[in-house]
């Protein structure tokens, strides 16, 4: 009985007839896909509704209604606890008989057709199929969803709690509340009700006179209307999602080792507050420091595909990055360094050298202190530098559409896919996550090459970023505390949100503009930097490091024992010992800069200059004797 109650709504769009063709559903799709292996044992052991349909692969009218069906499936994936969505293709050989066995059975299910089948009509069939069980049959899980007592509500102000409490007024036709309470079943720290209009005296105590409208109770015990700038589900789902201590319910919460090279680093973070409307310049800075002295790290040397990849990706951050001066000034030089090297391999420590200054050039510095402002997490294994990569590119990119004639003269001008391209190929050959880079590949052959504009390339780097956080959202890899939802959220971007036919969509126009706007130089926030640099000047001659007699490289940061690079120097704010560093030191040498030992680089002072001396007296020497040449050689005519 219990089987027939969770089979009771099925969607039957095609008869099955015998054929085999290509599956319309895969493992990538937010359905489950299910066969006659697994259709009873599913079904029977369920703790929750299903909604089924059962279509033919080779249908035109399933092939039609796929991405309908796709679409529903991601507009409700958060009700899963309660009600999920399955497939079964009636094609394939192997379930002939178990869609035999359920068309016997169509009295218990539902033929939809016409505008039945539309996205919002099923949607609302579904809330209506949930709110039909009887409590027997209850989905255990599932909340409430019938109208609150106005006593209930009312009983609810002054009173604190642990919780947020929403409530959701609106006449008795709307589905609403009751989609806003589902929404939000995956989340803790709020508890979603419904009431109806019809409840004059909760309306007068509530100072409500339009309908839907959300009231929210804090934990605190103060209360007011809930401002939303559209009075639509989205909106009203996406605004207590984002409330402080709101978050997604984790059965399990694994803390992952820490990742990020912070030398001196303690386990305790202070909480930076910052704003979320702004990107912040620290984690643009922190995230290049990761990338070049530890990431980097991995690779003893760079050659062949390796060296060309990072090459074009220094081109495109030192066109494009809208940092401070001294960071520009480090990027530009490294990239100097890099073009006009006629070597077909380059260790990699020389590379450190260049991003440590060693050379102390005046006006070049990138700080090696780690910290994450717009993207600290709840703890450190959370977030932090994936998020500031993430940063980095949409930065990258917007600035490229802002500044189109940026990368002349680069071999990378003129092509939309410049900066994107060279994304792609940094991720695949030096990102650490190995299955992250797989995902992004994926990604980036599916799509990449319709993009024909620096527009369209900021655009296409916010879909597949929102398509990672709808993949990822719910994972063990999410922060509670900033749970991964489709951005721009609402209370950013109001106009970005538009609703057609009961479905969520984004006006493309209005994000664009948001983008360039939210990742533009302007609203780029030096809250927080450091400018604690050391003083330009000579190098100290305790400070040099012994290079080896085969390539002249320094001992630099290595792969640690877990195979995680560990970033070896140590700040000082003392100025005094090395702190462990893990380099060998020689007091014969001065400073190694990119294998040269500061003895080499007074040798090459003195060869310059008594070069120098040689020219001028050689100029000098010529110069008079061609004087005296011309004198001997002219005979005045008489």
């Amino acid at each position: 009985m219990a089987a027939l109650l969770y089979l009771k709504l099925a969607i039957l769009t095609a008869a099955f007839r015998c054929g085999q063709a290509t599956r319309l559903y895969t493992e990538e799709d937010p359905v489950v896909i299910l066969t006659s292996d697994n259709l009873k044992q599913t079904l029977l052991n369920s703790s929750t509704a299903w909604l089924l349909q059962f279509y033919s692969s080779w249908c035109g009218h399933c092939i039609q209604y796929s991405p309908t069906w796709k679409a529903l499936a991601g507009d409700v994936k958060d009700w899963s606890q309660a009600i999920r969505i399955g497939v079964l293709d009636c094609a394939h050989e192997k379930n002939f008989d178990i869609c035999k066995e359920f068309f016997k059975m169509i009295s218990v299910g539902l033929w939809l057709t016409g505008a039945d089948r539309e996205l919002q009509t099923v949607r609302q069939l579904m809330v209506n199929f949930l709110q039909n069980h009887t409590r027997q049959d209850w989905p255990a899980s599932c909340p409430p969803l019938e109208p609150a007592r106005t006593e209930d509500i009312l009983s609810l102000m002054g009173q604190k709690s642990e919780h947020y409490t929403a409530v959701i007024i609106e006449d008795g036709d709307s589905y609403v509340g009751r989609e806003v309470i589902l929404d939000l079943m995956p989340y803790q720290g709020v508890v979603v009700k419904r009431a109806l209009n019809s409840e004059k005296l909760l309306m007068e105590k509530l100072g409500i006179s339009t309908v839907p409208t959300a009231y929210l109770f804090h934990p605190n015990g103060t209360h007011a209307v809930m401002e939303v700038q559209k009075r639509l589900r989205f909106f009203y789902s996406s605004f207590l999602k984002l409330l402080p201590g709101v978050h997604r319910k984790q059965a399990t919460s694994v803390q992952q080792p820490a990742q990020i090279a912070n030398k001196g680093q303690g386990s305790n973070e202070v909480w930076k507050e910052f704003d979320k409307s702004k990107v912040y310049m620290v984690d643009l800075e922190s995230g290049l420091h990761y990338l070049l002295r530890v990431e980097l790290a991995t690779h003893k040397t760079l050659e062949g595909e390796e060296l060309k990849t990072f090459k074009d990706f220094v081109t495109v951050v030192a066109k494009l990055f809208p940092g401070r001066q001294s960071v520009v000034k480090l990027l530009e030089t490294l990239l100097e360094w890099l073009v006009s090297l006629p070597l077909e391999k380059i260790p990699y420590d020389a590379i450190l050298d260049l991003a440590d200054n060693k050379m102390r050039i005046s006006g070049l510095y990138l700080s090696e202190h780690v910290q994450w402002v717009g993207c600290q997490g709840s703890s450190v294994a959370l977030r932090g530098y994936p998020c500031s990569l993430w940063t980095l590119f949409h930065v990258l990119t917007v600035q490229a559409a802002s500044r189109p004639d940026a990368l002349a003269n680069t071999a990378l001008e003129d092509d939309p896919l410049a900066v994107l391209q060279t994304m792609r190929r940094y991720i695949g050959t030096f990102f650490g996550c190995r299955e992250c880079g797989k995902h992004f590949e994926e990604m980036a052959q599916e799509s990449i090459s319709q993009v024909k504009s620096l527009d369209e390339a900021v655009l296409w780097l916010w879909r597949r970023h929102n398509q990672v956080n709808a993949r990822l959202a719910g994972s063990m890899s999410e922060d509670p505390m900033f749970p991964k939802t489709q951005w721009p959220t609402p209370d950013l971007c109001p106009t970005c949100h538009e609703e057609r036919e009961g479905l969520h969509v984004w006006n493309e126009d209005m994000v664009l503009v948001f983008l360039k706007q939210h990742y533009g130089a302007a609203n780029i926030s030096p809250k927080y930097i450091s400018d604690s640099r050391p003083r330009p000047g000579p190098p100290a001659p305790n400070e040099a490091i012994a290079a080896t007699p085969s390539n002249l490289h320094i001992q630099g940061p290595k792969p640690s024992a877990d195979g995680a690079p560990k970033h070896q120097k140590q700040t000082d704010l003392d100025g005094a010992g090395d702190g462990g560093s893990g380099v060998q030191k020689d007091p014969r040498l001065g400073v190694s800069f990119l294998g040269f030992s500061s003895l080499d680089m007074s040798l090459c002072v003195l060869l310059y200059a008594f070069s120098c001396v040689f020219l001028m007296l050689m100029f000098f020497f010529f110069r008079v004797r061609s004087k005296r040449w011309k004198i001997k050689s002219h005979r005045p005519y008489v």
